[in-house]
C-alpha cells in the first residue's frame, strides 16, 4: 500500500466509524390542558386489577410532597384513574426509587395512553410508567423529564394502536 492509499484509507475509515449513531425515534411527553376524566367509565372501577410500577428519575428532587394523579386507558374509553397516588407519610417518589401500586378500575383492552398530573411546589421527575394487566399486555412509557404543575401530561398512542389492529 502506497503512503497515499494510506492516508485515504485511514481517512474513509475515521468518516464512517465516527458517524453519530441513529437513535430511535422515542415519542416525548406532551401536555393536555383539555384532557378530561371519564366518570362515566372510571365509576365502573374495581372491575379489574392493574399494577403500575413508576420509576423515579435520579435527577429528580430529593423528594415530592406534591399531589400525583394518573389517568391511563384504550383506544375505546376505559379509563382507570388515582386520584392521589403518593402519600406524604410514605417516602413516595424518592429520587432513584421504584413504586409500585395496585389499581382497580375498569377492564381495558391494550393500555395506549396514560397521563400524569402534579400539583404542588416541590416538582417531579418520573422515568418510567409502567402498567401491567391481566388482559392487557404491559406497557412502558417513558417520561425522563419533569412534571408540570397543575396539567395532564403524558402520551397518547391510541392512534397508533388502532391503525396496527
Amino acid at each position: 500500500m502506497t503512503k497515499g492509499s494510506t492516508l485515504f484509507f485511514l481517512l474513509f475509515a475515521f468518516l464512517f466509524s465516527s458517524r453519530p449513531q441513529a437513535k430511535p425515534d422515542v415519542p416525548r411527553p406532551e401536555q393536555f390542558r383539555y384532557f378530561k376524566i371519564n366518570m362515566i367509565n372510571t365509576q365502573n372501577a374495581g372491575s379489574c386489577s392493574y399494577t403500575v410500577s413508576i420509576k423515579t428519575s435520579c435527577s429528580s428532587t430529593t423528594y415530592t410532597r406534591d399531589q400525583i394523579s394518573l389517568a391511563f386507558g384504550d383506544a375505546y374509553g376505559n379509563q382507570v384513574y388515582v386520584q392521589r397516588l403518593d402519600d406524604p407519610s410514605t417516602k413516595t417518589f424518592e429520587r432513584c426509587s421504584t413504586d409500585t401500586f395496585e389499581v382497580l378500575g375498569p377492564c381495558a383492552h391494550q393500555i395506549c395512553y396514560v397521563y400524569l398530573y402534579r400539583s404542588g411546589i416541590d416538582g417531579w421527575k418520573p422515568e418510567t410508567v409502567t402498567i401491567y394487566g391481566y388482559y392487557t399486555k404491559s406497557v412502558t412509557f417513558y417520561y425522563n423529564t419533569f412534571i408540570p404543575n397543575g396539567v395532564w401530561f403524558g402520551f397518547n398512542r391510541c392512534s397508533a394502536a388502532s391503525a396496527s389492529t
